[in-house]
């Protein structure tokens, strides 16, 4: 009986990187985006409306950033010498560009 066919560690992962470097296509589906964005536009304020336009804007702008932020971390990882990111290296990368707390607004009020 012979064994099916396995790439070797990493490069299937390394053929999905350059995929998706080719294209300019949004990589999170627009459905549970446009869903996260309702969820939190409702803690602050009920019956928002936002028109198409509008959270296609936010999903481009959240997903530049996101790669942004995981090209820090991998360079972070890089630097110490290792190839799997981890989550001290994200920390790194949002210290080193100065982002701010990220905590939701219920959580700052308590610690007041």
């Amino acid at each position: 009986m012979k064994k099916p066919h396995r790439y070797r560690p990493g490069t299937v992962a390394l053929r999905e990187i350059r995929r998706f470097q080719k294209t300019t296509e949004l990589l999170i589906r627009k459905a549970p985006f446009q869903h996260v964005v309702r969820q939190i536009a409702q803690k602050y304020k009920k019956d928002v409306c936002f028109q198409s336009t509008d959270v296609l804007a936010l999903q481009e702008a959240s997903e530049a950033y996101m790669v942004g932020m995981f090209e820090d971390t991998n360079l972070a990882a890089l630097h110490a010498k290792r190839v799997t990111i981890l989550p001290r290296d994200l920390a790194l990368a949002r210290r080193l560009r100065g982002d701010k707390d990220l905590e939701e607004p219920e959580k700052k009020e308590n610690k007041k």
